[in-house]
């Protein structure tokens, strides 16, 4: 299959997704209660981590109407068996039913519905929904970022020093010898850990955090959507080496990442590359 869509053919989706999404949300909320446990029935999964008949029921649903809206596209979902004839298929949806099952079911605000069309391997529509705080992030390749309908940049931050940091504490902490051996004061502004990655992504791309990192085991649904936001945003996800995520491989698996402004990008490679 050739990857190729047109611009009008994009465009063409947008309200229907944004509608899809949002009724997703409006099956999740039933679920949730602010500050105290779900309503929702809980299990574990093979290793270990939750997930809720919520993220099943949104699983289900945005897999019967995505498909519908572009029928020739393959899928891959968290809570979906993975199905090795999307590695040979130019369209692909990526998605998270609920990014953040743990804060979800446990009343933490900070959880998201993340939707991804890839072409070509690459990301060309990318949703981002926070359902609790109403919050509606979105991309098109070339067309910007937007939040709620209003137009979002990646922060000015342009050094370490100032900069403001959320992720898991060792990589704070990796990130701060490195900066200091690479001569450079390691003095950033911590900020509270976003449960959801697509979350903490979205939350680079809107400006509020300047260095969001990326623990390793995060697959591509929890990053191909926030991902482009933030590419159109004005900054990047990157692996420590500085290279650029890749999407839609057989293992759908990714290393530690760094999601950052464009102006810290240098200087955060470095500082790895000094202390990885």
């Amino acid at each position: 299959m050739s990857a190729s869509m047109t611009p009008d053919a994009v465009r063409a989706l947008l309200p229907a997704l944004r509608e899809t999404i949002r009724e997703a949300a409006a099956l999740a909320l039933p679920f949730f209660r602010a500050g105290a446990q779900t309503r929702a029935r809980v299990w574990s999964k093979s290793g270990g981590s939750p997930v809720t008949e919520a993220d099943v029921a949104v699983d289900t649903f945005l897999k019967v109407r995505l498909s519908s809206l572009l029928p020739q596209a393959a899928w891959l979902s968290e809570e979906t068996i993975d199905d090795a004839l999307r590695l040979g298929n130019d369209f692909v949806w990526i998605v998270d039913p609920i990014d953040g099952t743990r804060a979800f079911l446990s009343g933490h605000p900070d959880w998201s519905i993340a939707v991804a069309l890839l072409v070509g391997g690459e990301p060309m529509l990318g949703f981002v929904h926070a359902p609790v705080t109403d919050r509606f992030y979105e991309a098109v390749a070339g067309g910007g970022a937007t939040c709620n309908g209003h137009a979002i940049t990646a922060s000015m931050q342009d050094r370490i020093e100032g900069a403001r940091v959320t992720g898991p504490k060792t990589m704070i902490e990796r990130l701060a010898r490195g900066a200091t051996a690479a001569g450079v004061k390691p003095a950033m502004i911590p900020i509270d850990r976003v449960p959801s990655l697509a979350l903490r992504i979205a939350r680079v791309a809107d400006g509020t955090i300047d260095i969001g990192l990326v623990s390793s085991n995060a697959r591509d649904w929890d990053l191909a959507a926030a991902d482009l936001i933030l590419r159109e945003a004005g900054g990047a996800v990157i692996e420590l080496d500085g290279e650029a995520t890749t999407y839609n491989r057989p293992d759908p698996v990714h290393g530690e990442l760094v999601a950052l402004c464009g102006g810290v990008r240098e200087a955060v490679v470095d500082a790895f590359a000094k202390h990885g």
